[in-house]
Parts: C-alpha cells; sequence; structure tokens
C-alpha cells in the first residue's frame, strides 16, 4: 500500500534521543501517523506514495511544542508596556479583560494567535484563558494539536462572573471535551497562581484533573512580590505551600519557576513537577532569570513557552529558543552551557513530556502523530549550514517556515494557510478592536 505522504530530499533531524540528523533524508506519512522515517540517495530509491512533497535540501523536524500561552490575549498585543507585573496585571490587564472578554473576543484572538503560532512552526500548544470552549472550538477546526485550559480564579472574570461557580464551570469544561478519545484538543483547567485562587479552589481544582489523569496547571514563583507574599500569607515559599496542598506531582505543570532556591528545586525533581521557562516574557517584565540549568541538572523536565501577546509580545518560539541558549549563558558566564541541541529539544521533545503528549508528539518516530515542519534552508542567513542545531537556535527565523502538518493534514504549504481563512481573520480582529475601542484604552 502506498504512503499517504513522502517527503523526501530533507535533512530530517527526528529528536529522538542518539539519532544523527539524516540527509537526503525522507519522512512517510500514512494517515495521521508517521508511518516510516530514513535515508534515501535517490527518488528511484524512495516507495510509493500518493502525494510526493519535495522539500528541497530543507531541515524536516518535529513541530515546535508551546508550553504556555494565553491565545486570545494576542488582542492585547503591546498594550500597557513597559510596566512591572504587579502594575500591568491588576492595573491594566485584568481591568482590561473584565471590560472587554467575551466569547466573540476569545474567538477571534485565539484564531489570531493560530495563525500566527502555525506560520512560525508551533504544531502543539498549551493554552490557558477564558471562554475554553471558544477557544478550543477554534483550535479544532484549524488543526492545530492543543491543550486547552479553562482559566480559573477567585474573583469575577469573563464567563465566570460569580467565583463561586468556578470549579462548576470547570468541571463542565473537561466533561465536555473528547480526552478519551486522545484527539487534537485535550480539555484540562489552570489555576492563575497560588495568590488568586485560594487553597480550596487549589485543591479542588486539582481533584479534578487528577481524577481524570489530566494535566494541571499553574503559575508559580513568578515575582518576587509573589514570593513575599506567601511567606507573609503562610509562611512557606510558593512551591513549598503548593506542596503542602498536595497540589505537586507528575500531572502538574508550573510556568515560570523564577524565585526558587535549592529547596524548591528539590521539591519540584523530588515531584516531578514539569516546568515551563518563558524567558522572553519574564526579561520583559523584569521578573527575573529561572535557574533552568540547575532545575535541568535535577532532572527536571522543562519545556518552552511564549506566554501570551500581552507580554512577549509574539508567539514565536525560534525567539524562545534563542534567547534561552544566550540568556543563560551570560547568567552562568558560561558559553557551553545549555548548547543549541539540547535547547532545540526543549522545544520539542521535552515540550511533549511537559504536556503529557510524549507518546503523541515531539520526536519524528514511527507510530506517533505526523506533527512536523520544514525549514527553507535555501537562503543568504542560512548558509553555509555545519550544524543544524545551531542553526534553529542561532540563525533561523519564524519566517523561515514553509510548511506544517499537524496529524497529517497540511496547514501550512508553501508560506500559505490550508485550514483557515488569514484575510477573514485579520479583518473580523481590526473590526473588533476598532469596534470595542480598545486603541483608545
Amino acid at each position: 500500500m502506498p504512503f499517504d505522504h513522502l517527503i523526501y530530499n530533507a535533512l530530517v533531524i527526528t529528536m529522538e534521543r542518539g539519532v544523527p540528523p539524516l540527509t537526503p533524508g525522507y519522512v512517510a506519512v500514512q494517515g495521521d501517523r508517521i508511518a516510516a522515517v530514513g535515508q534515501a540517495a535517490s527518488s528511484g530509491e524512495l516507495a510509493p506514495a500518493r502525494k510526493r512533497v519535495d522539500a528541497r535540501g530543507g531541515l524536516v523536524m518535529p513541530g515546535l511544542v508551546n508550553t504556555h500561552n494565553h491565545g486570545a490575549m494576542t488582542l492585547f498585543r503591546g498594550l500597557a508596556d513597559d510596566l512591572p507585573l504587579d502594575d500591568w496585571l491588576h492595573k491594566h490587564i485584568f481591568p482590561a479583560e473584565s471590560r472587554w472578554v467575551d466569547a466573540e473576543f476569545v474567538h477571534w484572538g485565539t484564531r489570531l494567535a493560530i495563525a500566527e503560532m502555525i506560520r512560525s512552526g508551533t504544531t502543539t500548544v498549551c493554552d490557558a484563558y477564558f471562554f475554553a470552549d471558544v477557544a478550543r472550538q477554534a483550535y479544532l477546526e484549524a488543526g492545530l494539536r492543543a491543550v486547552m485550559a479553562q482559566g480559573i480564579l477567585d474573583f469575577p472574570v469573563p464567563g465566570v462572573p460569580d467565583p463561586r461557580d468556578n470549579l462548576k464551570v470547570a468541571a463542565a469544561f473537561i466533561d465536555s471535551g473528547d480526552n478519551g478519545g486522545k484527539g487534537l484538543v485535550t480539555s484540562t483547567l489552570f489555576c492563575h497562581s497560588p495568590y488568586t485562587c485560594g487553597a480550596n479552589t487549589l485543591q479542588q481544582a486539582k481533584a479534578l484533573t487528577r481524577k481524570r489523569d489530566l494535566p494541571f496547571l499553574t503559575h508559580l514563583a513568578e515575582t518576587r512580590r509573589e514570593l513575599e507574599l506567601m511567606q507573609q500569607q503562610h509562611g512557606l515559599n510558593p512551591v513549598a505551600y503548593l506542596e503542602s496542598l498536595d497540589i505537586l506531582d507528575s500531572l502538574t505543570g508550573v510556568a515560570h519557576a523564577i524565585w526558587i532556591d535549592e529547596a524548591d528545586q528539590e521539591i519540584l525533581a523530588r515531584c516531578a513537577v514539569k516546568v515551563c521557562h518563558c524567558p522572553e516574557c519574564n526579561l520583559k517584565l523584569a521578573s527575573g532569570v529561572a535557574p533552568i540549568p540547575d532545575l535541568l541538572k535535577r532532572g527536571v523536565c522543562v519545556g518552552l513557552g511564549t506566554d501570551g501577546a500581552a507580554s512577549n509580545n509574539n508567539l514565536d518560539m525560534f525567539g524562545e529558543m534563542a534567547l534561552t541558549a544566550k540568556l543563560h549563558k551570560v547568567m552562568r558566564s558560561d558559553p557551553t552551557c545549555l548548547a543549541a541541541a539540547e535547547v532545540v529539544a526543549l522545544a520539542t521533545r521535552e515540550g511533549a513530556r511537559v504536556l503529557g503528549l510524549e507518546d503523541c508528539c515531539g520526536t519524528l518516530t514511527p507510530g506517533k502523530a505526523a506533527d512536523l515542519i520544514i525549514v527553507d534552508l535555501n537562503q543568504p542567513h542560512l548558509t553555509p549550514l555545519f550544524d543544524p542545531y545551531s542553526h534553529l537556535v542561532y540563525t533561523a527565523r519564524a519566517a523561515d517556515v514553509s510548511d506544517v502538518m499537524v496529524a497529517g493534514r497540511w496547514l501550512l504549504r508553501n508560506r500559505q494557510f490550508l485550514t483557515l481563512e488569514w484575510p477573514e481573520t485579520q479583518h473580523q480582529v481590526q473590526s473588533l478592536i476598532h469596534s470595542r475601542g480598545l486603541l483608545n484604552y
């Protein structure tokens, strides 16, 4: 039986441990799965396929995994920049959300985020926000893989005006998802933080996800202020506080993890907690620098994320890779710290582990989902090529992605969207921004 798709004449990096780049390489796809990966010196050596795609010497790799994002916040991109996180969040973002965020806002904001992520090579994202059912539908329609999490806080938020209903809404969202079918979108919960969610909310939300074997997500130890607040209120650091509530385990994913000491790191490692590193957001808000090299040495699973476009201000995982490698080198005065190949792993294989999707994606392994991208290497700034990992981290750009496939379906071909109408999305976003007066905020 012929393969459905055969991508050939490529430099293939599978991101499997110990597997070197394959050139000239190929990837065969059957249905929504990778069927074969290998090398072929000529097209005559290739197996038959219904559709052949000549990569023209491009780099084929697993799609990038963005482990922390708030998709619909693309509509707040550039709003209230250059402020401390506490002021930015409490004086600007929370008020803006209460004023403008509704189902229509989330629908078009998420579609905008999806367009940006597809165009820049992201095939899997963890998106935590309000009206999560609306956002989930946008991901399903566009064909992007997602872990979609309903946002929970202990005060009125868009879609949940009475905080007493937050766990009821959260449970209904989870139960309306196709988690048992292991489809394109996993539905779960995101408690904003230990300082915006009380102990009861945190524990009940964790119980809901634990019962269903789903990831539980939260911001943790993002700022010095959070650290001081937790110490004042509970006599514990944020990490130790969550441990005291029995929140931390292998199904817990925390974003940022900046203000953590050695004892906190040991807790995260012992509890097998997953960590999402968002360097651009952390630097822009002057939150600090997470001790990622130390966490990795302790065996903590770490992935990369962009956070929302309101605090980054883009969803470009190539930028996150570049900054991750350079930031920790200068912080440790060590140019060998976080080598390029390790950083690419954080953006692919390890990111999939953070989201509990390591059996599904993150590497080009036969049997896994056919989630892959092609990076166009035939450009001046990518010539010559000595080390593909070095190029991906230090040289390549989001605009170099030419093709994107998720679950055996092309979402982008030759830089053209196939599953969403970009002109319509752009028009609807601009209309919404103007009609609601966001530009005058």
